[in-house]
Order: C-alpha cells, then sequence, then structure tokens
C-alpha cells in the first residue's frame, strides 16, 4: 500500500484506504454540517447522498462514542492495574523526574559543563584561593574563640563583684517577697470560699 495515496483523512469514511485522487473535490461543500438548516444542499447533492452523508455522519459519531467508551474502560483497568502494583502518581513523578535527571546527566552539555568544572577544580588558581578562604576561614573561626573566651571571663568578673553580689541578693529578697505574696493571696483567696 502506497502512502502517498492512503487516505489520511480522520473524517473521511475512507480512512485507510486506497483513495482515487483523480476526483475534483469542487463537488465538496466547505463550511457548515451537511444537511442544515440554515445551508441549503449543494446543487450538486442529490437527497439520496445527502441520506447517506446523514448515516454515514450518524455511524462515525456512534464509533466515537465507543471508542471513548473502550478508551474509559482501558483508563481505568490501567489505574487499577497501578494500584495492584503499588505505583503511585507521586512513584510515577519519582521515577519520571529520576530518569530525566538520568537523561541530564548523560547530555552533551552536562559533560561539557562537568568536565569544564573538574578543570577549573585542578587548576592552580582555584587550589590558590580555595587554600586561601581555608586559612581565612581558620583564622576568623581562632578570633571568635578568643572573643567568646574574654566575653566568658568578664562576664565571670563580673558576676564575682559586690555590685552584681548586692543586685542579685536584691533580686532574690523580690522573688522571695513576690512567692510570699502570691502564697498568701492565695490562701486569703481559699480562706473566703472562693474556691
Amino acid at each position: 500500500m502506497d502512502p502517498a495515496s492512503q487516505d489520511i483523512n480522520l473524517n473521511s469514511p475512507n480512512k485507510g484506504f486506497m483513495v482515487d485522487h483523480s476526483e475534483s473535490l469542487s463537488d465538496v461543500p466547505v463550511g457548515g454540517a451537511v444537511g442544515n438548516a440554515a445551508d441549503p444542499l449543494a446543487p450538486a447533492l442529490m437527497e439520496e447522498e445527502a441520506e447517506e452523508l446523514r448515516c454515514e455522519l450518524s455511524k462515525v459519531e456512534e464509533e466515537i462514542n465507543t471508542l471513548r467508551q473502550v478508551l474509559s474502560a482501558k483508563e481505568r483497568h490501567a489505574s487499577e492495574l497501578k494500584r495492584k502494583l503499588g505505583l503511585s502518581p507521586l512513584n510515577e513523578l519519582k521515577q519520571n523526574l529520576s530518569k530525566g535527571w538520568q537523561e541530564v546527566q548523560t547530555s552533551n552539555v552536562y559533560l561539557s559543563a562537568s568536565a569544564t568544572l573538574d578543570e577549573i577544580a585542578c587548576s592552580d588558581v582555584y587550589k590558590k584561593t580555595q587554600e586561601t578562604f581555608s586559612q581565612a576561614g581558620q583564622k576568623t573561626s581562632a578570633a571568635i574563640s578568643t572573643v567568646s573566651d574574654v566575653v566568658t571571663r568578664k562576664l565571670g568578673d563580673m558576676r564575682s563583684s559586690a555590685a552584681f553580689k548586692t543586685f542579685e541578693d536584691k533580686m532574690e529578697n523580690l522573688k522571695v517577697g513576690s512567692f510570699v505574696c502570691c502564697v498568701s493571696g492565695w490562701l486569703l483567696w481559699s480562706a473566703e470560699g472562693c474556691w
């Protein structure tokens, strides 16, 4: 079967069959549906031909509905099989992402960029920059540690000072006073029968 002579129009009653292209298409109406009350029949179409076309249209629409029902049933069956296999939409998404990532990793662009980054990582400039940042990080860490030690020592000195001890005693008295006040208030409240 020569593909050039095969009818590929999905709306054609001859789809998939050999078609004689020698006929002129001038007698085929252009526009709305055949037999539409707004469009009178084309003069070349006889009433018999119009009835044949209506019958053909009815059969095609019936086939379309049948195919939709079959597709719907197949989709339900596929969903049931996926459920039985433990395949969820989330798992499918994970698989698609994994497959996509593998495709990215094997792409020429990714491989080229990876090779370029490897070359940069092996260069002297990169190694020197990395060493400099490492040394700067170590020095910064040591400086922060020293500052932390000084602050801790100063806070300890301040805590043992006379002024801080006086302040601490006042706060302790305030706490004890507040506690006594709360307990006496509770006792008065419960003695009045508000309990």
